[in-house]
């Protein structure tokens, strides 16, 4: 007996995550310093303190961002149908948002928040050894309603693609457990991102009971991440420990490449090399891009993870999240 088919799909990628409006600046150590701020590192600030930095920046350029959304605006670069969900405010950033990502090719129709919270938005400062200092209002992103999402919209998406940072608030982990449920009933896969060690410490044992409940089929992670999450301190050990509970393990090892397991395949790639590390902001969030853009087209997972590799190796090569060079062509160039 064949199995019944599923329907046509309108969406090849599907994410929910934070919708943040980053604004990126050059700046020095000595900034840094005279801020107080610890380079390289990542800090939740509130409104007013958003307000009070923002004015201190120099000269910045401001995008739709978002771990969650830079990965579907990578997906549209790459040619795929891409949508996001994500929660902004009626407010000026809100509309440099939606204006953005839309303009990117991206499908965003989730409803605007009205008399809440602000959009949220993240400052983010670089120097010049390409370091990037972040510092983030979170604002109307947290808000996500269960009652945003379109169920036939997750329906038609052949991937469902989760940001673990937006896990930390009870409304959007409701959102989310809900799009999941939906997905995995109409026989789409659901991937999901760990995000950061700092989520893992705070929900190690949420993520590990999602991770074991069969849930998710793609899990993204990095070294760190992966160690973090298993309780493993051994890289190798943390991989074997969590590689058998899901379907597709990625594991992305900066300057080492990246890897994947699926049952008895494992495939390891190197890191795509380039002249100069710039930015690295956005790395994880484009190679998630370039392997599900290659999950979804059917190819390999040695494929899938050359499209990461590439994306990833574009988007650090200059100042933002998103990439500047045609994507797309790159990987005809590199790949086909």
């Amino acid at each position: 007996m064949t199995e019944p088919s599923l329907p046509e799909t309108s969406l090849d990628v599907l994410a929910i995550g934070n919708a943040i409006v980053d604004v990126i600046a050059a700046t020095d150590d000595a900034f840094l310093e005279t801020e107080g701020l610890a380079k390289g590192s990542m800090r939740l600030i509130d409104a007013a303190e958003a307000t009070r930095l923002y004015g201190r920046m120099g000269q910045a350029r401001e995008t739709s961002g978002g771990s969650a959304a830079n990965t579907v605006a990578g997906l549209a670069a790459l040619g795929l149908r891409a949508g996001f969900i994500g929660q902004v405010a009626g407010d000026q950033l809100g509309e440099i948002f939606r204006h953005d990502i839309t303009g990117l090719g991206v499908t965003f129709t989730t409803p605007v928040a009205h008399g809440g919270v602000p959009t949220a938005r993240c400052l983010i400062l670089v120097t010049p050894d390409a370091q990037r200092t972040m510092n983030t209002f979170l604002g109307a992103s947290q808000h996500l309603p269960a009652a945003a999402l379109d169920a036939d919209q997750i329906k038609s998406a052949a991937i469902l693609y989760l940001e673990g940072y937006l896990w930390d608030p009870e409304e959007p982990r409701w959102a989310m457990i809900k799009a999941i449920d939906i997905a995995r009933n109409a026989g789409r896969k659901v991937a999901f991102t760990l995000s950061d060690s700092f989520c893992i410490a705070r929900h190690r044992d949420g993520f590990n009971q999602l991770i074991d409940s069969g849930k998710i089929d793609i899990l993204f992670a990095n070294e760190e991440e992966i160690k973090a999450l298993s309780g493993e301190p051994d890289f190798g050990a943390a991989v074997a420990a969590t590689s058998s509970r899901v379907e597709t393990l990625v594991v992305t090892r900066s300057e080492k490449g990246a890897m994947a397991l699926r049952g008895r395949e494992r495939v390891a790639v190197p890191a795509e090399p380039i002249a100069k590390v710039v930015d690295t902001t956005g790395a994880g969030d484009l190679f998630a891009a370039g392997f599900l853009a290659g999950q979804a087209q059917g190819r390999t997972l040695e494929e899938s993870l050359r499209m990461g590799a590439i994306a990833a190796a574009e988007v650090i090569s200059h100042y933002g999240a998103r990439p500047e060079a045609d994507l797309k062509a790159l990987v005809a160039k590199k790949l086909d």
